[in-house]
């Protein structure tokens, strides 16, 4: 498949991310997310897949809004990253929040699931 074709894929791919978690879509984010996610979340910890759908399919997350100011992505064959700058808010345990941030999001490719999100770290932007 040609590279163009790989890049605009993946934007595609972190734009449906962006809109499951904005919908608590478990299914969509089972099917986006590697089963071997590691995610480094803003208080530095580690999550993994299993946390992700958690938090989303218990209604402990709830996300308001995913406003995207800036997505550049990256394609080096099968693997893909996405940077993803704006502003998301939304309900974590009982507690609203809203926050600018950057997302390095890494992405995987084969041909029978398209791109996987497999690791990905937010940090906070003043």
């Amino acid at each position: 498949m040609p590279h163009d074709n790989r890049a605009t894929e993946l934007r595609a791919a972190e734009r449906a991310l962006q809109a499951a978690q904005l919908a608590s879509d478990v299914a969509e984010l089972d099917r986006l997310i590697d089963d071997r996610l590691v995610f480094t979340g803003p208080d530095g910890q580690l999550y993994c897949k299993a946390d992700d759908l958690r938090l989303h399919g218990s209604g402990e997350q709830k996300m308001a809004r995913v406003e995207e100011e800036d997505l550049a992505v990256l394609v080096a064959g099968n693997t893909g990253v996405t940077c993803f700058l704006g502003t998301v808010a939304g309900v974590l345990s009982g507690s609203e929040f809203t926050a600018r941030v950057r997302y390095t999001r890494t992405w995987v490719h084969d041909d029978s699931h398209g791109w996987r999100l497999i690791a990905g770290h937010v940090s906070g932007v003043g």
